[in-house]
């Protein structure tokens, strides 16, 4: 309920006749009375469920003001945070592509070093790196080619030249063994044999090798009556023979088995050069 006041003004009242006949006077007096009432008023019946309509109307706006004011700072933060996140990510990739620039400039510039095996562990310590290209043999330090095409001495000495070897050099008897052994198997015929790097071409019976080293005697495997330097008809004999080559078929001289041979004939080539760490494989295996 809501009260509320009333105010009713001009209320009149007349004085009454003394006679009848008399006329009225102009100037008769009159009684004005202010009346003030109070009276209840009812307001209507859905006035006040109005209100509150209103008011929860209200205040769900300012709740869904309030909520869409917190979704918005959320979002900006996540927003802020993402930023961040990805700014990180780039600073990350760029670092990373700057170390794989600087790895790669390093492997560039090592790329001509020659790499060593590691040091042996217990588990490795018996087995060998490999240190030798395709198609060569290692043996104690040393790489091994033994050619399949026939070439003159000197044509043989340039083939190997341009594989960074020369034609090889005989230094013990252990190297002997292991050349004799592997020409053995590799002969087709008596005559298949190969050129090594040893030649008295400069002064004759003065043997010297590629390196200019002279000949040790107690390392020289001469077959019986080898040197002869025999001289034929032919216009490659004729000057006599002045390089060396070996191969034997016999088991009895396999040990034994050099000939001085005309440096212009053609055959067989064994080149040689140090075998070096790590050329081939990074690792023993």
């Amino acid at each position: 309920m809501c009260e509320k006041e009333v105010i009713y003004a001009d209320v009149k009242f007349a004085k009454g006749k003394e006679k009848a006949d008399q006329s009225v006077s102009s100037s008769a007096d009159t009684t004005y009375s202010e009346v003030k009432l109070r009276k209840t008023v009812t307001e209507p019946p859905g006035s006040r469920s109005k209100v509150t309509a209103e008011r929860t109307a209200l205040l769900v706006l300012i709740v869904l003001l309030v909520a869409a004011v917190g979704g918005l700072a959320g979002s900006l933060f996540n927003n802020m945070s993402t930023k961040k996140t990805l700014e990180s990510l780039r600073r990350n990739s760029e670092r990373e592509i700057k170390n794989l620039t600087e790895r790669l400039s390093k492997m560039k510039e090592s790329s001509t070093v020659i790499p060593t095996c590691p040091k042996p562990t217990p588990g490795t310590q018996n087995k060998e790196c490999k240190r030798c290209e395709e198609g060569w043999k290692e043996h104690k330090g040393m790489c091994y080619f033994f050619s399949t095409q026939t070439l003159n001495w000197t044509e043989s000495r340039k083939w190997c030249q341009n594989k960074t070897g020369d034609l090889v050099k005989i230094d013990s008897k252990d190297e002997q063994i292991f050349l004799a052994g592997i020409l053995r198997m590799a002969m087709k015929e008596s005559e298949d044999k190969f050129w090594i790097g040893l030649t008295d071409s400069v002064k004759e019976n003065s043997w010297l090798w590629v390196d200019d080293s002279p000949l040790n005697k107690s390392l020289a495997f001469w077959l019986p009556r080898e040197p002869d330097n025999w001289m034929g008809p032919n216009e490659e004999e004729k000057d006599g023979e002045d390089c060396v080559r070996m191969g034997e078929q016999n088991e009895s001289h396999e040990l034994m088995c050099w000939f001085d041979s005309s440096c212009k004939k053609p055959h067989k080539f064994i080149c040689g050069k140090n075998a070096i760490d790590g050329v081939f494989e990074s690792r023993c295996v």
